[in-house]
């Protein structure tokens, strides 16, 4: 399939910049996947859509303050350089070693020091050093400090990484975060969970709905723009994900007893059917995954899906294109820019069952 299938034109207005006061309070789209019929509702009404001895699985990863600004202090030419840097966290290889994108980074070579947090008069908080260069021209660095934990002083310099999409500033940091958050080490948000409120998933428990927790950290790859025109040939990055034994028996219980399985995000479905056998049923493990879900993929494990508004051309658009069909979802989308739903990170919800 060809890429330009999944591009649709968005007004810059319906791109979501704040969250709301109330995470409950969003939108709902609900679209049947088999029949592409549209309705819509909030998304604190989602327990009328849930029957008692499904199972909800949840990503319960916790964004870190991924993105740090600093400054080059290694020598070149016999001058310290000191022209700022911002880092994007990606992967943690080791306790302090971290595989991360620069910006600018063309000059960064193997050797090359920064400083963050410091200033004229100040020591630096932290410290790194370029280690190696690999994908996609991204850094493998080691970092030091002096005193605390690397999580402490990063809480202390870093900032949430938003998307490049949204320009406000963000407030309060937990609003990027789900309220079941619990597992650091992703550098984007889950966002599919940010709906839920600690009153919703009691509400969805007393129903009788099991909720099982997997986690993955997502990686910016997730949402690294598909430039190949047959989109086969695009090739996703490794992420991070467990299942635990808990996890597993919800799941495979809710399958045993003919209940449905539904997926809270592209995340959670990932993790799924990276993990899930012909059958459905899954087990406890953890390891990379990259895999890569469009249109023709049989899905094993999730029965339904609750999601956000994806960007065009996106594989988050592609795997939900294959939860459904590609001329459904695209239907659906076009309804949402009519309907002027809130779109992307801080946007409203679907629920595709």
């Amino acid at each position: 399939m060809k890429r330009t299938e999944f591009y649709y034109e968005l007004p810059p207005e319906l791109i979501a910049q704040t969250p709301l006061a109330d995470r409950s309070s969003s939108r709902l789209m609900r679209l049947n996947r088999a029949t592409g019929e549209i309705s819509h509702d909030i998304f604190r009404n989602i327990t009328e859509y849930l029957n008692p001895g499904d199972c909800l699985v949840l990503n319960d990863t916790r964004v870190i303050p991924a993105r740090l600004y600093g400054t080059r202090t290694d020598v070149v030419g016999g001058n310290i350089t000191g022209g700022g840097i911002e880092f994007l966290l990606l992967h943690k290889h080791s306790l302090n070693v971290w595989e991360v994108i620069l910006k600018p980074g063309r000059r960064a070579k193997i050797g090359s020091e920064f400083e963050f947090g410091g200033g004229p008069s100040a020591k630096a908080l932290l410290r790194a050093k370029v280690l190696d260069i690999v994908n996609d021209g991204n850094r493998i660095v080691e970092f030091s400090y002096d005193s605390d934990t690397f999580e402490q002083v990063l809480d202390e310099l870093g900032e949430m990484p938003l998307p490049h999409y949204i320009t406000e500033k963000l407030q309060d940091k937990e609003r990027y975060q789900t309220v079941y958050s619990k597992h650091e080490g992703s550098a984007a948000a889950p966002t599919a969970g940010l709906h839920f409120t600690p009153e919703l998933l009691g509400a969805i428990q007393a129903k009788g709905v099991d909720i099982a927790y997997v986690t993955l950290h997502v990686g910016l790859g997730t949402f690294r723009p598909v430039k190949a025109d047959d989109i086969a040939d695009h090739k996703m990055h490794s992420e991070f994900y467990t299942l635990p034994q808990d996890a597993a028996d919800s799941i495979n219980a809710a399958k045993r007893r003919g209940a449905r399985v539904i997926a809270v995000g592209t995340t959670a479905n990932r993790v799924l059917e990276t993990v899930a056998d012909e059958r459905g049923i899954v087990h406890e493990t953890s390891g990379w995954t990259d895999i890569f879900i469009y249109p023709g993929y049989k899905f094993k494990c999730a029965d339904a899906l609750i999601t956000n508004f994806h960007l065009p051309e996106s594989t988050l658009i592609m795997l939900i294109s294959a939860f459904s069909s590609r001329e459904y979802v695209m239907n659906a989308y076009a309804e949402a820019v009519r309907e002027k739903y809130r779109f992307f990170s801080f946007g409203d919800s679907m629920l595709i069952e």
